[in-house]
């Protein structure tokens, strides 16, 4: 999967720019504040329709403008798929080959990404939603069938816990309903569960070799923590334990007048060693442990999608030393597209800027340097 071309009108800070980008690495050059990141925001507006940092969408759009419109060509093998997305104050369209898209699950995955960001130490440091989120997002890039059945679960989970607020203010509500609103939850549960395991399992596979590969420390591994502990994950022995546990627990739940139990409850720990390292890893540890994490799921995206996915590394490169630097560049191959920002070209080796496309960025312009 190659981003042949990305086209940029009022967005962030850039008033018009087109780029062609090349096949390989692709660098963008310029001090702090002047737009690299900003590049990167839109490839991945492009790639999930929502910015991978925080904030909202009418931010997005240039100050005093009205409307910002971002454009991408996409190859992937001979199919070429034009996306665009349309910003308009808090209204958002999507569009493919001239066509509108309506339902998010139709658009994911015309273009996979993979980003790190200085913000990913969140992502081992930070609360358990922030790493659901992450997880959500990619297999959400990996499977319609995951995104479709987690936004199914989020809306049965709204309704259940509004009825159980119901259930708790009036002596009329009927509980049946709310055995239907179970069943119905507990269905699309499962599918999340099994979805989420076997993703961790296949990180898993690549996940101590490559952190030994850059870290030289061995036994890094993501631990899937659900509320329920399962013994297993297969369908009869996940709808038994939690068909058991929301009968035991009903009151508990009337009286908190929510959910209590199921994956939007769900955590995901980075041991080493059998040490957690939200609480006991250094920070050098915590960063290299989330670049591994992610450059184990290249494979992962060959594999599903048949595709390899485009590496977003943002400024990550003065974070490491020489030797890590080396490490990591020994993983952007020359047959996968990757999207630079850095202010200095000495954190690349030469031998990687021989074949680069590098840009220079300066107070909201990009030129070929």
């Amino acid at each position: 999967m190659i981003l042949d071309r990305i086209s940029l009108y009022n967005f962030r800070n850039y008033h018009k720019i087109n780029l062609q980008l090349g096949p390989n690495m692709n660098i963008f050059i310029g001090q702090n504040a002047q737009g690299k990141t900003n590049i990167l925001e839109a490839i991945s507006i492009l790639a999930l329709t929502k910015s991978h940092r925080s904030g909202v969408d009418p931010n997005l759009i240039k100050i005093g403008e009205e409307k910002a419109i971002l454009k991408g060509k996409v190859k992937d093998n001979k199919i070429i798929n034009n996306l665009e997305v349309q910003l308009v104050n808090a209204n958002k369209k999507i569009i493919v080959n001239n066509s509108n898209i309506k339902k998010l699950a139709d658009y994911i995955s015309y273009l996979n990404i993979i980003i790190f960001t200085p913000d990913d130490l969140e992502l081992i440091k930070g609360s358990p939603s922030i790493r659901r989120n992450f997880f959500n997002i990619e297999l959400s890039q990996l499977s319609k069938t995951y995104l479709n059945t987690y936004n199914e679960y989020n809306k049965i989970l709204k309704t259940r816990n509004e009825y159980l607020k119901l259930l708790f203010t009036s002596s009329l509500a009927d509980k049946n309903y709310l055995n239907i609103l179970t069943d119905t939850l507990v269905e699309k549960a499962i599918i999340v569960y099994q979805e989420r395991k076997k993703f961790i399992d296949y990180i898993n596979e690549n996940l101590s070799n490559i952190f030994y590969d850059i870290a030289n420390q061995k036994e890094l591994r993501i631990q899937y923590v659900t509320n329920l502990h399962f013994d297993q994950f297969d369908y009869d022995t996940i709808r038994k334990k939690m068909l058991d546990t929301f009968q035991h627990n009903y009151e508990k739940e009337l009286n908190y007048k929510m959910t209590l139990y199921g994956p939007h409850r769900d955590d995901f720990i980075f041991y080493l060693n059998e040490i957690d390292l939200k609480f006991f890893g250094s920070q050098g540890q915590q960063r290299l442990a989330v670049i591994a994490t992610k450059l184990s799921e290249i494979g992962i995206f060959e594999s599903i999608c048949h595709t390899k996915p485009i590496l977003l590394l943002d400024d990550i490169f003065s974070e490491l030393d020489l030797q890590k630097r080396k490490k990591l560049l020994k993983y952007i191959h020359n047959d996968l597209q990757s999207v630079i920002t850095t202010t200095d070209l000495k954190n690349i080796q030469k031998k990687f800027l021989e074949n680069a496309n590098i840009y220079v960025v300066e107070n909201g312009n990009v030129y070929r340097k």
